[in-house]
């Protein structure tokens, strides 16, 4: 009995559906998902490798079967029989790409939504001067400049003196040095955020720590308690905001189990909100291209319970209180202050040839 072509293409389709959602949902190619924003990004990633695998598999078997199904067999030197358009069959294989990009559009959108990634009261255009009426690019210069004058509130000065309260964070930025520029969304240069997600919008984040990237080196502050460290310690299942700024050039907070990655930018606060879920020991990475021994500067990020972050806390107070001692009583005359600290750098996790970099 021959099977009816029709209950072929159903029973393929039916095979590749199941195969696109199995491979989509076990590829394995993403490490630990270890915060809630990173089971947002992993659902819209399985989602793109279902469509995908799906895609994959329709086009390369079309090709398989129609390049065995129609190959040229040996005496046949006809001329292949003229084939007309189909209408139709090309607006199907039109629409349904179309409808695939939409839908992911949207998708996209809504999980960039929910990590905070989008505030719609940040959007207004950049103020426009008679100016940078007449003149192209009078605009941004004169916006990136903050010439002339701005009645807008310059939110990263605002963030960069707050931060700037806790004297460890102010021990180690260059805020005297590096001025803080002027968010212009409208002409695309801002300090990038992530924020809160809908559901905490409005609401304080459970734990602050600013951290302040250099050449190349993380350093992370913890206003709470004053404690200084180049390993960064978050506990489980509370929410954490980084206030990130450079004291150089621009690097890129990147822990690739988290799903996050922001820009560290001289003159701007930057901004993540993200929640903890799975304890472990994750790399920090620098993505962006900020040296020569860029690739140097990585350091870990630390989830763990919460009676161990607790933990954790206690001796970083006592060991900066015995350090605190120990400078006081063992300083000698003449030495300079990258030649004392050295031998301490190592606690905190910094590479000593970096040390010169902090800011006295």
């Amino acid at each position: 009995m021959k099977i009816p072509s029709s209950i072929w293409t159903l029973l393929i389709g039916i095979v590749l559906t199941l195969a696109s959602l199995w491979y989509g949902q076990n590829h394995g190619l993403l490490p630990t998902a270890a915060t809630d924003e990173a089971l947002l990004v992993d659902g819209l990633f399985n989602a793109m490798m279902i469509v995908s695998t799906g895609i994959f598999l329709i086009v390369e078997g079309v090709l398989i079967y129609s390049a065995i199904k129609y190959r040229q067999r040996p005496g046949d030197n006809e001329d292949g029989p003229p084939v007309e358009g189909n209408v139709p069959l090309e607006i199907l294989w039109t629409a349904i790409p179309a409808i695939i990009v939409i839908g992911i559009s949207v998708y996209s959108f809504e999980v960039y939504n929910d990590i905070g990634g989008f505030d719609p009261h940040s959007i207004h255009e950049a103020p426009m001067t008679q100016e940078s009426m007449t003149m192209p690019g009078a605009a941004i210069a004169a916006t990136l400049s903050d010439t002339p004058p701005s009645t807008e509130p310059n939110l990263n000065q605002a963030k960069s003196d707050e931060a700037m309260q806790d004297p460890a964070t102010a021990a180690v930025r260059n805020a005297d040095q590096i001025p803080q520029l002027r968010n212009a969304p409208g002409v695309g240069s801002v300090a990038p955020t992530l924020g809160a997600s809908p559901e905490n919008e409005g609401k304080a984040p459970q734990m602050v720590i600013n951290v302040t990237g250099l050449q190349y080196a993380w350093i992370f502050t913890y206003p709470e308690t004053g404690i200084t460290t180049g390993e960064m310690h978050v506990p489980v299942g509370r929410e954490v905001r980084l206030n990130m700024t450079a004291n150089d050039v621009i690097h890129a907070f990147w822990v690739p189990e988290f799903r996050l990655k922001q820009d560290v930018i001289p003159g701007r606060q930057s901004e993540i909100r993200f929640t903890p879920r799975v304890t472990g020991s994750y790399p920090l990475i620098c993505a962006e291209l900020c040296g020569p021994y860029h690739g140097a500067m990585n350091t870990q990020v630390v989830v763990e319970s919460q009676e161990a972050f607790d933990s954790w806390t206690q001796e970083q107070l006592v060991a900066s209180r015995e350090t605190l001692n120990q400078a006081v009583a063992v300083n000698p005359a003449g030495l300079s202050p990258d030649e004392f600290l050295a031998p301490y750098t190592k606690e905190m996790g910094i590479h000593p040839e970096m040390l010169h970099q902090v800011h006295h």
